[in-house]
């Protein structure tokens, strides 16, 4: 796959997010306008592929409630079982991309993706420091444009090791 970033229209993106529904919510209830690639769902939870992905491999995992607070909307309970999917989609992520460390974080805000999710952020070997970490999450530089055949293979390998 293409590792090149190309430039991202972050205000259109911001704009979507600030006035539709809820993402995470249509996908999870199957109506969302974009097809993501799912990699594991039952009746409490979904992960898929992000459709904007800056790395290759790069998931989220949500709730399929539209729960809102990260720690607090959960009960022990929920929040460890979904804790426990964060780590078995990661885990299957680092099988398919081997990379040289997985960020796991959850972002979003009251504002625009106030849906709970966890991102899964798998770093590839050789990235130059000055470009890991945040540098390697942002949108702001650039997006990865995987082919939606790209997706579906990716999605597919690590679905296998789900």
């Amino acid at each position: 796959m293409d590792t090149t970033r190309v430039p991202f229209d972050f205000a259109e993106y911001e704009r979507r997010r600030l006035t539709r529904v809820c993402y995470v919510c249509a996908i999870a209830a199957g109506e969302s306008d974009f097809e993501h690639e799912i990699l594991y769902s039952d009746d409490a939870h979904i992960a898929f592929l992000n459709r904007y992905p800056t790395l290759v491999g790069y998931a989220l995992v949500a709730p399929r409630a539209h729960i809102e607070q990260v720690v607090a909307g959960f009960t022990e309970e929920a929040y460890l079982s979904i804790m426990a999917l964060v780590r078995r989609v990661a885990l299957a992520v680092e099988a398919v991309v081997a990379p040289e460390r997985t960020y796991l974080l959850s972002l979003g805000s009251q504002q625009g993706n106030a849906h709970v999710h966890w991102h899964i952020a798998p770093l590839p070997p050789g990235v130059p420091y000055s470009d890991q970490q945040y540098h390697a999450l942002m949108l702001e530089n650039g997006a990865l444009q995987p082919t939606p055949a790209q997706q579906a293979d990716l999605a597919a390998a690590i679905r296998a090791h789900l």
